[in-house]
């Protein structure tokens, strides 16, 4: 079965109806006294208020993408009537359904508690997840409005360019006009951390504290971010949630994947990608990919030596975001998201456990000697629970790893979490999945979609959404919620242990990680 797939059947049926959202009457009957206006660069926009926090939804970034398809991004034109921001911009093209889909898609969200008060809050700037092929920031597990509640600071989520549309690299084909294009999704996001540092202030905001943060495809654009020099400056704590990025996608293989993009769309002329309608691109974003034995087409920013000079996290840490805190964090049970889709994985025999593991642990070793050490690990395991295990630490967890020893190396180490907590969801089968932290740092477990289920959910999310509450405003996340959180060392490897109640442990799942150290590392895809 097609692992992507599956990965896609279980976040649908887990975030059912996760970007969409519908407005009560309640908002629509506010008169135009009650509802917030503020002035930004480009033109004054209305929003609506929801629990006494502002809310401001779709304000536009960044111009029309799709007159300037594979380049970079232009600031928009200035407006003079008063902008309506009561509901989400569009997203970026991408295969599935959704909310409407364009490439008219730059544009961004704010929730703030005050405005135009001087009161410096810290921003917390959320970049979705979804791998770099899918997604937006409208889903109803990303609203910032209890985030702003509790802990009175702003919060910001946007859309970006995706998939062919922000990380095709044609370089190679073209001239001026396509020398950006395996990054452009990437520049796009560094024009909305301009907007925020120029227009931020007039939210309430610091522009000069602003924390990104982001889960899955999210984290890895983040760990990609802190190796752009364009990026610099722009923000000032990171926090990644299951999201990796170690190695960017290389100039013989962003060609490859170009090639057969554009083989699929049979053209005659590589300029026409730059015209045709972009329903015939997303048509074939599922062509095979050329490089890897299993997807479509993978998407990742390129290393084009304009952009991107070198790879996120090898072979070291990026120095330009050294002094930059940081947060690394996974899942104990991530590949269950991917995985659990296909019912027969949760039935898997010994005797199909290798197969079945060769495929999905993205690392290429012998698999009948990694189950033979994971049994001796783990001797009451089935071999649906080693399916599991194995593949997250040797496909989720270790790019993770990867970057939190580049950071100890360099002498700025980053604060490393697990996420051990387990939902009670579909009988617990779960476990503590991919994706199931964003809706417990944004304390959003009511919210239509979020999967956090039982007795001690409120109290993970209160313990989740204070920490990175205080690491956004003073780039240690140490608070009341946890006990005392030492940064990762070569020496030690300390990681906070997310759970009721949490504990800081030294190298967790550490024989894991040895039996797959032998093994190079190049992220998949790239």
């Amino acid at each position: 079965m097609n692992n992507k797939l599956n990965r896609r059947n279980f976040l649908k049926k887990s975030f059912a109806g996760a970007t969409v959202l519908t407005f009560s009457n309640s908002i629509f009957a506010q008169t135009q006294t009650e509802s917030p206006v503020a002035t930004t660069k480009y033109g004054k926009v209305r929003g609506y208020i929801d629990n006494n926090i502002n809310v401001f939804k779709g304000i536009r970034y960044g111009a029309d993408t799709s007159k300037r398809r594979f380049m970079s991004p232009l600031t928009p034109e200035k407006w003079t009537d008063i902008a309506d921001a009561t509901k989400y911009g569009n997203s970026s093209p991408q295969g599935g359904r959704g909310e409407n889909q364009s490439e008219d898609c730059l544009f961004l969200n704010v929730f703030t508690p005050k405005m135009r008060d001087g009161g410096k809050r810290p921003v917390m700037f959320y970049i979705h997840g979804g791998a770099y092929s899918g997604g937006s920031g409208s889903s109803p597990l990303y609203d910032g409005v209890r985030l702003c509640n509790r802990g009175n600071v702003v919060v910001v989520s946007i859309n970006h360019r995706l998939n062919a549309f922000g990380y095709l690299y044609l370089a190679r084909f073209g001239g001026a006009e396509f020398a950006d294009s395996g990054n452009v999704g990437q520049l796009d996001i560094i024009l909305a951390l301009q907007w925020v540092k120029e227009n931020i202030a007039e939210f309430g905001g610091d522009p000069n504290n602003v924390m990104v943060f982001g889960q899955s495809g999210g984290g890895a654009k983040i760990a990609t971010l802190m190796a752009m020099p364009a990026a610099k400056g722009l923000f000032h704590k990171a926090a990644t949630m299951s999201g990796q990025q170690v190695t960017a996608c290389g100039h013989w293989n962003g060609t490859l994947r170009a090639k057969a993009i554009l083989d699929a769309l049979k053209l005659n002329n590589v300029q026409e990608i730059r015209t045709i309608p972009f329903q015939k691109i997303v048509e074939v974003l599922n062509t095979k990919d050329p490089v890897l034995p299993f997807g479509g087409v993978n998407f990742a920013p390129a290393l084009d030596e304009k952009n991107l000079l070198r790879h996120p996290f090898y072979p070291n840490a990026p120095e330009q975001s050294n002094n930059i805190p940081m947060i690394i964090g996974n899942t104990h049970d991530e590949t269950r998201a991917f995985l659990g889709g296909d019912e027969s994985n949760f039935k898997v025999t010994w005797e199909e456990l290798p197969e079945k593991l060769i495929p999905n642990m993205r690392v290429d070793i012998k698999p009948e000697e990694v189950i033979e050490k994971y049994r001796k690990l783990y001797p009451n395991l089935t071999a649906s629970d080693l399916l599991f295990k194995i593949t997250t630490a040797s496909r989720s967890w270790r790019g993770a790893i990867i970057e939190a020893e580049e950071r100890a190396k360099s002498g700025f180490p980053a604060f490393a979490y697990q996420l051990d907590w387990k939902t009670t969801k579909d009988g617990g089968k779960f476990g503590a999945p991919h994706a199931s932290d964003i809706q417990l740092v944004f304390d959003n477990i009511q919210k239509p979609g979020a999967t956090a289920e039982g007795p001690t959910a409120q109290k993970m999310a209160d313990i989740m959404s204070e920490t990175f509450i205080k690491f956004a405003k003073t780039g240690n996340p140490n608070n009341k919620q946890i006990p005392l959180w030492k940064p990762y060392t070569m020496a030690k490897r300390e990681t906070m242990v997310f759970d009721v109640p949490p504990h800081l442990e030294n190298d967790p799942r550490g024989e894991e990680r040895k039996i797959f150290e032998k093994v190079p590392y190049i992220q998949p895809g790239t």
